[in-house]
């Protein structure tokens, strides 16, 4: 049997401790509703009661109407003429007073009279009534004592029962995280040969980064190659409306985890208990005792005892420090977004069950999809797979992969939403607007696809194509970007003299980009290399004097008009061509890569 140490049983008294408040409060509010209760049926009993000697009275002056009885009982129902509401009066023998009625009242007076047998309720016992409370009572311990555990919570997968058929070759993409993961890997398998050279097992491994980037898949596939137990839970099942809860779920995973020892315990979405402390009340209190519990759980572990904590979270700035030292969480593995190598391999995982053509290459696929994670490439072949299968395609080819990006990344087509003609001209103009701004920005993206044909939210779209990963961004290119979110506006103005609404996500997004210039990145010559964002993604001026905010506000404005005058300058030159283009679009309403480059070779 293993013993419980001096803080699990002060956790598990301050636990029952807290049980037990939580159901006196329970019981308390019942019994305020029940007195309640009471209270309102006896003021209205009291209201409705219609003394003995009254009742006679109003026989004998004939103004009752009618009398319900009920067999066994001497409590009347009285129906007086003239009064809406039955009233309640005991008579002190049913015998004696049916003699009366029937003696000197029924024969003179018009009065119904109805008997009636008694109800199964009144036929209950009134010891059984008086044990109902307790039933209660018993009823609300059991409850309480069945949400303490874990339950179902906390799925194992091991030889016993599941495994997890996960392992590294089914992960593309991370080579140099899955060497680091193999180290973990071989603590599990052969623990002494590292504790015989002095060397302690990490306690536990964070991987973090954006989501769908495989942090999940990883993890089981770390308990797939060392053939371990793995306890699957998710941060959220911790937390419970009943306070101490969730460090007795966190202390019953850990007493699992020792009785399979070696395993894995995985946290998913960790930052749901992890999230730093505070000494707020009500919900904060709990997740700080579930936190506190999890820190002591992690400070707890023997050295003969091989259990590795897994954990995955998308913002790993919101954990508490307290679990980020060494000795807690010692390793911390970033799963970044896969480069263009890792993409191409992750489509060859996911293209095995799939029927591709064979002018389908999965190498260009990863060159138009530069940023996007493994959850999101797998869902461009399934929605691909899917859009062969409704064409009737013997095959998954180009026309149904390139279709799947689109829907993946701008929406769903909408060709039957009919377009009035002058909506049509002032998309046509802002598509082209931006697309030939790009064409002569060096630090922009080839243009692929222009269309005025509604996909999601947007009214038309110029595609780009993203052919290179991109791990730092140069302040010229974050200033030809804002000319190029600018250009369709910059159109719309030129050729209609008009401006519309179609243009408020383009503005939006340049808007960020300048404020980010300025205030993240430290791009502005009159504000200097500084960054203004706090910890928690907040902008702070006060150190800085009254006035930075003013100088912001008028550094980014001029970022932004620089940008707007800069797209009407390229537009004014190459007019001809941006009337060209627009018509063509309203002609044709889509117009790919070569079609859009035929207007530029002279």
């Amino acid at each position: 049997m293993e013993k419980d140490n001096p803080k699990n049983k002060k956790d598990k008294i301050k636990t029952m401790v807290n049980i037990i408040l939580t159901m006196i409060t329970v019981l308390l509010i019942i019994l305020i509703g029940v007195l309640g209760y009471m209270y309102k049926n006896r003021e209205d009993k009291e209201e409705n009661t219609l003394a003995y000697t009254d009742l006679i009275k109003e026989i004998s002056n004939g103004n009752v109407e009618k009398i319900e009885m009920t067999v066994g009982s001497t409590t009347l129902k009285v129906k007086l003429k003239d009064v809406e509401k039955e009233k309640t009066s005991i008579i002190p023998s049913t015998q004696v007073f049916m003699e009366l009625v029937q003696q000197k009242v029924l024969e003179e007076q018009n009065i119904i009279l109805e008997q009636k047998p008694q109800s199964i309720l009144s036929q209950i016992p009134s010891y059984i009534i008086s044990f109902l409370p307790t039933a209660i009572m018993l009823a609300l311990f059991i409850m309480i004592f069945k949400m303490q555990g874990l339950g179902e919570k906390g799925q194992v997968y091991d030889d016993t029962a599941r495994k997890t058929k996960v392992s590294f070759d089914d992960i593309a993409g991370l080579d140099e995280e899955k060497e680091e993961l193999k180290e973990i890997v071989e603590f599990l398998k052969k623990p002494k040969k590292f504790t015989e050279m002095g060397a302690k097992i990490p306690k536990g491994v964070l991987l973090y980064g954006k989501p769908g980037t495989g942090k999940t898949l990883i993890a089981k596939a770390i308990a797939g190659e060392a053939d371990v137990p793995f306890i699957s839970m998710s941060g959220s099942e911790f937390i419970e409306m009943f306070a101490g809860l969730g460090a007795s779920r966190v202390r019953k995973l850990f007493e699992k985890a020792r009785k399979l020892s070696p395993c894995i315990i995985f946290i998913d979405e960790i930052d749901a208990i992890g999230s730093r402390r505070t000494s707020n009340s009500g919900a904060e209190t709990e997740n700080n005792q579930t936190l506190n519990q999890l820190l002591v759980e992690m400070d707890g572990f023997s050295s003969d005892e091989t259990i590795i904590i897994l954990a995955a979270t998308n913002r790993p700035e919101m954990l508490d420090k307290a679990l980020l030292r060494p000795g807690r969480f010692d390793r911390q593995i970033t799963i970044p977004a896969p480069d263009l190598k890792g993409r191409e391999e992750i489509l060859k995982i996911h293209a095995k069950d799939k029927k591709l053509s064979e002018e389908v290459s999965l190498y260009d696929i990863a060159e138009d999809t530069a940023g996007f994670t493994g959850a999101e490439l797998a869902n461009i072949l399934n929605e691909a797979a899917i859009i062969a299968t409704k064409k009737e395609h013997s095959a998954i080819d180009n026309s149904d992969l390139d279709e799947a990006v689109k829907k993946v990344t701008v929406g769903l087509e909408k060709t039957s939403r009919k377009i009035s003609e002058k909506d049509k001209k002032l998309t046509a103009y802002h598509e082209a607007g931006h697309a030939i701004v790009s064409q002569f920005l060096p630090t922009q993206t080839a243009v692929k696809e222009v269309s005025i044909i509604p996909r999601g939210m947007a009214g038309g779209y110029t595609m780009y194509k993203s052919d290179e990963d991109k791990y730092y961004i140069s302040k010229t290119e974050m200033e030809e970007k804002l000319i190029a979110l600018l250009g369709g506006r910059a159109a719309e103005k030129l050729i209609l003299d008009d401006i519309s609404t179609g243009a408020s996500n383009d503005i939006e997004v340049a808007t960020k980009v300048a404020k980010d210039m300025v205030t993240v990145y430290g791009m502005s010559d009159t504000i200097g290399p500084i960054s203004l964002k706090d910890n928690d993604g907040q902008l702070e001026y006060q150190m800085f004097g009254d006035d930075m905010q003013d100088a912001i506000g008028k550094e980014v404005k001029m970022l932004i008009d620089k940008a707007y005058r800069s797209a009407q300058e390229i537009l004014k030159q190459n007019i001809e061509t941006l009337h060209a283009i627009a018509t063509e679009l309203m002609t044709k309403e889509k117009i790919n890569e070569q079609e859009f480059n035929k207007f530029f070779k002279h």
